[in-house]
């Protein structure tokens, strides 16, 4: 359901030819493959079909007086391939830029963890086989454990530990690296999963587009190729098995579309697309610049969702309002133990003062379960069903130790601009007072060492679990806000496990159960004159907005890149509009036909030309 404005163009425009390439005439069929959009842009080329080889590891028993050598292998293999990655992420800083080059430095973490290494070293002490086998066994236990993540941008993580891990199995085999630095000619390049540091090698004169069979909007292949300007598609399944070498084809990466021997009409159609969209983004950035204010004046605060401090640049950039979720696992998942007091409070005062005097809305730890922590497995026994297990509040409220320097950290840095704390995944009015007496001895304990902190800090709750949101009146005389996070909401609502190919077409955030319960979460929260705000991925698009603003949501919270969209709809349409499309989907039986009608909505009042 993630769309962009800059996709309906194709709708409404009809124009030129590409140009890149000559497209040579032939008899194929035309076919149109849907994947996920990934980097914006249209490119039209020939394929270039590439295929990572998987690694052939031997398997032996090393002998007791060759173990010392062994060991000193290992260690020089981990020295070459720091190397490696310090090289790359220095031709990326000056070639792209110093942001996508710090994507390298949890790559070069990888190398430093104590737990990875130490594992390796004493599974090889314990079974006697070569190191290669140990690290294998090792490695691929903790990209099991992230790959099973719930969090998209977390899970993503597994592929930059894959990418370490190829890379010292290489370099103990001798074997030389992957490189994409030198394609023969301009090619839409098409993998199985390419690894950040394979797309950090891109030829950017020769690469047109990067399209894969797995990967996500977060994936670091993909970060790579959005600062490169270079469309991606990504989750195409098995479109390595259907192209070949030299095959034509047009890269969608609006729509996430890869179109396979496309035809004249197709041709001249994306064409139009291809001169219309500089044209168009300019006008979105333009709007960007604006105040997010209605027709009917009416001012709607858009603020930012952000993973780590160094987004804060991405949220000022894009004129953010504030910063809307900051999700504090990245500090957590990083790292093989788990961040200090004092560690957590000069992240979190970088963050506060950097968005100063503007709000930073700051969620406690959200691990466990399903986002279990490299080096503290004994903290995160395998669950069967980790989504709804021992994770978020529940982990902290056991583990008050972690979570109490956690809540400390937030308070310090609550003196250095306005910060609001945010417990995720409460379930109801109980667990809420639980969290709220830590945080009461929180308070104690820094009065008693003379740190000064707001006393008037601000404390809500996520709603993304359909207990709160049915129960929001009871939760309401204890909070200062809401933010409803409808990614699992929706989720837990209608059972759908939305990482499951197989049923993720039932994922609707249009579903009329969603819509009730957002509306009862408004009332209430409206009713103790309490804001309610979205931070799920539905806040950033410019489809659903209106319908979130019309059932009275406060505030819509997103990835910073998605600001400008939903900013352009905001001053396009009328508040009055948005609350009478509210009721009319309200009064709607059927999710397609209420999403019917929100899009009607869009495209009735976005001018393309």
């Amino acid at each position: 359901m993630r769309r962009t404005l800059s996709l309906y163009a194709e709708r409404v425009t009809r124009g030129a030819w590409l140009q890149p390439i000559d497209m040579e005439p032939g008899d194929k069929t035309e076919i149109v493959v849907q994947g996920v959009a990934a980097s914006q842009g249209i490119a039209y080329g020939q394929v270039f079909v590439y295929l990572q080889s998987e690694l052939e590891l031997p398997a032996y028993q090393v002998e007791p007086e060759k173990r010392i050598d062994e060991v000193a292998r290992f260690d020089r293999a981990l020295v070459v391939t720091r190397q490696q990655i310090s090289k790359i992420k220095n031709e990326v800083e000056k070639n792209i830029g110093p942001e996508e080059a710090a994507i390298f430095d949890a790559h070069l973490m990888v190398l430093e963890d104590e737990a990875l290494i130490g594992e390796t070293i004493r599974e090889f002490e314990a079974s006697g086989r070569n190191i290669e086998t140990c690290f294998h066994q090792v490695s691929s236990r903790y990209v099991q454990a992230f790959s099973e993540i719930d969090d998209e941008y977390l899970r993503e993580r597994a592929g930059d530990l894959r990418d370490v891990a190829q890379r010292v199995l290489q370099n103990l085999l001798g074997q030389a690296e992957n490189s994409l630095s030198r394609l023969a000619d301009q090619r839409i390049v098409v993998g199985r999963d390419i690894t950040p540091s394979e797309s950090a090698t891109l030829d950017r004169t020769a690469a047109l587009a990067l399209v894969m069979d797995s990967g996500s909007r977060t994936s670091h292949a993909v970060i790579v190729a959005r600062s490169m300007k270079i469309p991606a598609v990504v989750g195409m399944r098995n479109l390595t098995e259907r192209v070949r070498n030299g095959d034509w084809a047009i890269v969608d990466g609006y729509d996430g579309l890869v179109i396979l021997n496309p035809s004249e009409s197709t041709l001249f159609r994306y064409g139009k697309i291809q001169e219309q969209k500089k044209t168009f983004e300019a006008r979105l950035m333009e709007s960007n610049r604006q105040p997010a204010v209605t027709l009917d004046g009416v001012t709607v605060s858009l603020m930012a969702n952000i993973e780590k401090a160094e987004d804060v640049a991405k949220a000022k950039a894009y004129v953010a309002d504030g910063i809307g979720l900051y999700r504090t696992e990245f500090l957590y998942m990083s790292s093989a133990h788990f961040p200090t007091e004092q560690e957590q409070y000069l992240t979190y005062k970088s963050v506060v003062e950097a968005m100063a005097p503007l709000p930073v809305v700051i969620r406690t730890l959200d691990i466990g379960g399903d986002k279990p922590m490299a080096g503290k497995t004994e903290l995160f026994p395998k669950e069967n069903n980790p989504f709804m297990g021992f994770r978020a509040i529940r982990f902290c409220l056991e583990h008050q130790d972690i979570f109490k320097d956690q809540l400390r950290a937030i308070l310090r840095a609550s003196h250095h601009g306005k910060v609001r704390l945010m417990y995720p995944m409460i379930s109801g009015a109980e667990e809420l007072a639980r969290a709220n007496v830590v945080l009461a001895e929180c308070r104690a304990e820094l009065q008693a060492r003379g740190v000064p902190f707001d006393d008037k800090l601000e404390v809500g709750v996520m709603i993304e679990i359909p207990s709160a949101a049915a129960t929001a009146d009871l939760l309401a005389p204890d909070c200062a806000f809401f933010s409803v996070g409808t990614n699992d909401l929706i989720q837990y609502m209608l059972a759908i496990d939305r990482v499951n190919d197989r049923i993720a077409h039932l994922y609707e955030p249009t579903h009329p159960a969603i819509l009730r319960m957002l509306r009862q979460v408004v009332t209430e929260g409206h009713r103790r004159t309490l804001s309610v705000s979205v931070c799920g991925e539905i806040a950033g698009d410019p489809i659903f907005a209106p319908l979130l603003l019309g059932l009275g949501i406060d505030c819509l919270s997103m990835s910073p890149a998605w600001l400008p969209a939903v900013k352009y709809m905001v001053r396009s349409m009328t508040m009055a509009d948005a609350r009478a499309l509210a009721a009319e989907a309200l009064s709607m039986s059927s999710p397609k036909e209420i999403y019917g009608r929100c899009d009607a909505f869009f495209r009735a009042r976005v001018r393309m030309e």
